[in-house]
């Protein structure tokens, strides 16, 4: 099969095209047939080898872990799923990921692609989608009635944190530049911040939650604006400034996103009452220059919502 592969850690030139093997299914695992996948900034983070001490895998590595496709074949001991399925998923990380036309996915990951949705969409919620999630929900517990303020609310993360949070009933607060406005209210936001015109921390406080999506500046004048005692803050980009946060009595927690196939049910159920949308900026097909293309805006990190590949274009 064709896949999209790292021989070395480096740059965009490093994404080459090459022919290997197709996955076999292992017991409890389905083979997905891929229509979609998706860029996440976890993915040129390893490219370039930030992520090596962590990951110590062998190359090729096979980039990507956002999967939408058809079921094409099924592994001992699944009996929920059946070839033809249309699914889509967050796989466990491993060097084997999604950037490739076929992939393996354990069946406990897989949620069904509810009508209406397409591959593309699909494929996009997965990693985002559970992230927000994870970090309102598991780790903020955010509750009806609290303000939350959402940094970069139009990036990928972004954009569900704002949908689910106003589906909590949390009053959400947000930054964005301004041409992006109109969007982030239209999904729920009741307050959109410039950021090149304003600092948050000069207009807001008594803040329920932070979900740090930034880190730098961005978690140090955070702790400013949040309740003393119990306030919260959630990062998925590290913790830098603990000190901070022991001063202003408040707590600060670093996460990271573990695979979750109930609650990628919870969202597809979300998606399938229109809850929640997914907002798609770019689409770009699956080749080498596709890859490369999606990796160089995905580091802008100025792309409005999820960037997509799809293997039908």
């Amino acid at each position: 099969m064709k896949a999209v592969v790292i021989e070395n850690y480096g740059g965009k030139e490093q994404l080459k095209e090459k022919e290997v093997a197709m996955p076999k299914p292992e017991k409890n695992q389905v083979i997905v047939k891929e229509s979609a996948t998706s860029i996440n900034p976890i993915d040129w983070k390893l490219r370039e080898g930030y992520l090596k001490q962590m990951m110590d895998w062998e190359f090729p590595i096979i980039l990507g872990w956002d999967v939408a496709g058809v079921i094409s074949e099924v592994g001992e001991g699944v009996t929920d799923w059946k070839v033809g399925d249309k699914v889509f998923a967050r796989p466990e990380t491993t060097r084997f990921g999604t950037y490739a036309e076929y992939t393996a996915v354990d069946d406990h990951l897989l949620a069904k692609i509810p009508d209406g949705i397409s591959f593309e969409e699909a494929a996009s919620v997965p990693l985002a989608g559970l992230t927000a999630w994870q970090a309102l929900f598991d780790h903020a517990k955010l509750q009806k009635g609290e303000k939350v303020l959402i940094h970069a609310g139009a990036g990928g993360v972004g954009t569900f944190a704002i949908q689910l949070a106003k589906y909590a009933g949390a009053e959400v607060i947000t930054t964005a530049s301004a041409k992006n406005h109109e969007l982030l209210k239209s999904l729920g936001a009741d307050q959109v911040i410039d950021y090149k015109e304003v600092n948050f921390k000069d207009v807001l406080s008594d803040i329920d939650v932070v979900f740090d999506t930034m880190g730098g500046q961005i978690e140090t004048d955070s702790y400013d604006v949040l309740k003393e005692g119990t306030g919260r803050l959630v990062s998925i980009v590290g913790i830098s400034n603990e000190d901070k946060a022991k001063e202003k009595n408040v707590t600060a927690t670093g996460i990271w996103l573990e695979p979750n196939g109930k609650q990628l049910n919870e969202l597809a159920k979300l998606l399938e009452n229109k809850t929640v949308k997914p907002i798609i900026g770019e689409t770009f097909p699956f080749s080498e220059k596709g890859v490369f293309d999606a990796h160089a805006l995905s580091e802008t990190h100025h792309a409005v919502g999820k960037i997509v590949i799809s293997f039908n274009k």
